[in-house]
């Protein structure tokens, strides 16, 4: 990227992960984002992929943002909120291409919030945002300290009010966080971020 092309901020994704509690999370969180986000949401939400997901109906619902499952080969769309599909590790390519994978679980969970932000890091480095909400386990803590050591900006739910506060106090606990923040406050940092950029 060259300094003459205003118009692409430092930021060019936001990652976010959650689990138990997740879909009241990322009602929230997207809800807040608003209609026109300059850059793309990738999603990794635990789900029991036994069951037809209607996940991104069911946030479609409560965002103003397009809400889709991943597809593999897709380019990631600014504006567009693409979410893991059950059973599948989510992640991007060098190529800013999406990949679906079938490998095994990471942490017991596929998708796994490690994988995404872990690829998110090595595409973008500086240039990644990830977001940690409520959940239970560990999963997301090794995928933060990966986007913090490439320089991306770390937000998490803070453990004391999420729903659940497993995976948030994990992903604090490893010292890579930039941001903690009650859930409601989230949204408006990252579009602080991203609007603070994109002038």
């Amino acid at each position: 990227m060259s300094a003459d092309q205003p118009a692409v901020g430092p930021f060019a994704i936001v990652a976010v992960a959650s689990s138990a509690g997740g879909i009241q999370g990322l009602s929230e969180l997207l809800g807040g984002l608003g209609p026109e986000l300059p850059v793309p949401v990738l999603v990794v939400q635990h789900l029991d992929p036994r069951h037809r997901t209607v996940i991104a109906d069911v946030l479609a619902r409560r965002t103003d943002l397009p809400v889709v499952l991943a597809e593999a080969g897709e380019k990631p769309v600014p504006g567009t909120v693409h979410i893991a599909p059950p059973g599948r590790h989510l992640l991007i390519g060098a190529d800013g291409d999406l990949t679906l994978s079938d490998a095994e679980l990471v942490h017991f969970v596929r998708p796994s919030a490690d994988l995404l932000f872990e690829s998110v890091a090595a595409a973008y480095g500086p240039r990644a945002i990830a977001c940690v909400l409520t959940g239970t386990g560990v999963d997301g803590a090794m995928g933060v300290e990966a986007v913090h050591s490439r320089g991306g900006t770390v937000l998490v739910e803070d453990p004391r009010t999420a729903e659940f506060a497993g995976m948030p106090q994990a992903a604090v606990d490893t010292g890579a966080v930039d941001f903690v923040l009650p859930l409601e406050e989230i949204a408006a940092v990252v579009r602080g971020l991203l609007d603070a950029t994109g002038q």
